[in-house]
């Protein structure tokens, strides 16, 4: 079944825009050959001008949406991106320490938007997941936030340090294992505003390829392309930061 059509399980917010979050997960998992399960943990009212509203998922709720399809369905990869709260966040990891599968934790703090998706309790909560995720895959600001490489592969987990947040026309993606770097990947940037969605493209496809078997490091590079090439076939949607193509996104040759 892994080969044909890895499981994936996606615990994260809802984005009412369809750019981020459950739908750009959804989205991913279904364009690279997977199944997508979800567990929401928070929906929001959401578009590429900003957040507008949250409504928190009770913590139970979240675990009982996992149940349901673990235990019939089966998962064979597991992304988590917007927590939603300490508790979920705990709970969350209690649960998962259960699976033998890869778990991707991309520690959602911020929207693309610049709103606020994470407090400080539940930021505090993060190290839970972290000790229970195969790999985490921050942006600059939220490596910054969790105290820097160090830190966050002091909790055993390997680490996507994102670049899109850099500055220069190059964006530098680097992966470490908790000795230190294993793999550097370094494509041009692009200038666009047509990026909403992108943590979680990245963090979804890292964890379609896993789920199907695939090297780390050949699910990292198929991660960072396919990121990219949805980046280019973006249709500019909105009057703000628009979400990505990945509709149209058929191969994995960028178009530098």
């Amino acid at each position: 079944m892994t080969a044909k059509c890895p499981r994936i399980l996606s615990i994260a917010g809802s984005d009412s825009g369809g750019g981020a979050g459950i739908q750009a997960d959804i989205k991913t998992i279904t364009m690279l050959g997977g199944h997508a399960m979800t567990a929401i943990t928070a929906i929001t009212a959401q578009n590429t001008l900003g957040v507008q509203a949250v409504h928190q998922v009770p913590a139970q709720m979240i675990l009982t949406q996992i149940e349901s399809v673990v235990s019939d369905i089966g998962v064979d990869a597991v992304k988590i991106g917007m927590i939603g709260s300490a508790e979920a966040a705990r709970a969350v990891a209690d649960y998962l320490t259960k699976l033998d599968v890869p778990i991707i934790f991309d520690p959602v703090m911020i929207a693309t938007s610049g709103s606020v998706l994470a407090d400080g309790d539940t930021i505090a909560a993060f190290g839970k997941l972290m000790d229970v995720a195969s790999v985490v895959t921050p942006n600059l600001p939220e490596l910054e936030a969790l105290g820097g490489i160090d830190a966050i592969s002091a909790h055993g987990c390997h680490l996507v340090v994102k670049g899109g947040h850099g500055e220069g026309p190059v964006v530098v993606d680097e992966l470490y294992a908790p000795g230190g770097l294993i793999r550097r990947v370094e494509g041009k940037r692009f200038d666009t505003s047509e990026t909403h969605g992108t943590g979680c493209t990245f963090a979804s496809a890292l964890a379609t390829g896993l789920g199907g078997g695939l090297d780390l490091n050949v699910s990292f590079e198929q991660a960072i392309s396919f990121t990219r090439n949805a980046i280019i076939e973006a249709p500019g949607l909105g009057g703000g930061g628009g979400p990505l193509g990945h509709q149209f996104v058929t191969d994995f040759l960028e178009d530098d």
